[in-house]
């Protein structure tokens, strides 16, 4: 194995333990004292849901979390929405797309309502300033903690 892959590796169970004993701050009352850039866990409770990486971590919550947050920067809130309408297929063609959907009454309610909704959930996140290693942890941390609203698939 590549000795410096090795290392991000082998780092990511104490980064990831790090980021579960963050303490939370409400996505909607994040503050300077918030890294600017890192991995981040959004969770309800004790119930962990998505791991995200942003190198503008305060700008992203707020992307997230804002009603005013357009389609196109609120990735989270737009899954949301896809599940809560039982629209769950992301289309790639100008029916279904996001745009369209948005067009759709029920589905922009759908939309508005999951931004509050994570503007309500705890944040937690710790500084990581190596893109490689937040990328790792984004992804380790996911898979480890079963965030069901984590996918990596290409388009």
């Amino acid at each position: 194995m590549d000795a410096t892959f090795k290392q991000h590796i082998d780092a990511l169970p104490n980064l990831m333990e790090q980021l579960v004993a963050a303490t939370p701050a409400r996505v909607a009352e994040v503050t300077a004292s918030m890294p600017a850039c890192g991995v981040y866990l959004l969770s309800e409770g004790p119930t962990h849901l998505y791991v995200g990486r942003s190198n503008r971590l305060r700008s992203r919550m707020r992307d997230h979390g804002n009603a005013s947050s357009a389609h196109t920067k609120s990735a989270f809130a737009f899954r949301l929405a896809h599940e809560a309408t039982g629209r769950v297929k992301a289309s790639y063609k100008p029916e279904g797309s996001r745009k369209q959907l948005m067009q759709d009454p029920e589905f922009s309610a759908a939309f508005v309502a999951a931004k509050e909704r994570i503007s309500k959930m705890d944040v937690r996140c710790i500084e990581v300033t190596d893109p490689v290693r937040q990328a790792l942890l984004e992804m380790y941390a996911a898979l480890a903690l079963k965030t069901p609203y984590n996918a990596f698939e290409n388009h």
